[in-house]
């Protein structure tokens, strides 16, 4: 499985269309937000994500492997050039500055919960996603602790399992800590 994705998301870059998936995007921007700066708590923010971050979950919520009452539909009748199309133009379009305030107490602790667990190392030094990780700077908290804690409980779909067992160790206030931190790191 692993295999047969990362060749599915190898040619994104050659085939992808950013005003085409700008049209696609249309219907995303309900959920998203303009230019998918999402002002909804439950609903991440597309803009700046790594194309294959985005080609990625889109994949999954088609095949079924990720489940959502909203995008499991949605991505259930997208292409590939689709999903490729709708990567490329979000991963152009420019993170909004996070709203979200890290308390001063989580600061700390979020950042030492983030190198004891590792996250740095797929998501990046600044926690911006690389290639088919996602960024976690500056997501919506809500958002961010659902996925946590479904991690942790296995009900959240994963690409490797690398997410499902690094949120084994979490307890629910480390989630809650790290879920602060994150949302209340700056955009690029």
């Amino acid at each position: 499985m692993f295999a047969a994705a990362l060749v599915f998301h190898s040619g994104w870059t050659v085939a992808a269309d950013v005003e085409v998936g700008r049209k696609k995007a249309e219907l995303c921007t309900v959920c998203h937000g303009e230019a998918g700066n999402s002002q909804i708590p439950a609903n991440p923010s597309l803009a700046g994500q790594p194309a294959q971050a985005i080609a990625l979950q889109l994949f999954q919520f088609r095949e079924g492997n990720r489940r959502d009452p909203q995008m499991t539909p949605v991505a259930a009748n997208l292409s590939n050039a689709d999903m490729n199309d709708l990567a490329a133009y979000f991963s152009r379009q420019s993170p909004a500055a996070p709203s979200h305030r890290t308390d001063p107490a989580n600061a700390t602790a979020g950042r030492r919960l983030a190198e004891q667990h590792h996250c740095t190392q797929c998501h990046g030094a600044a926690l911006l996603g690389l290639q088919h990780i996602p960024r976690l700077a500056g997501q919506q908290v809500t958002y961010l602790k659902a996925q946590l804690l479904a991690f942790k409980a296995r009900t959240r779909g994963d690409f490797d399992g690398a997410m499902t067992s690094a949120a084994q160790s979490l307890s629910e206030a480390d989630i809650d800590v790290l879920a602060d931190y994150l949302s209340g790191l700056g955009s690029p």
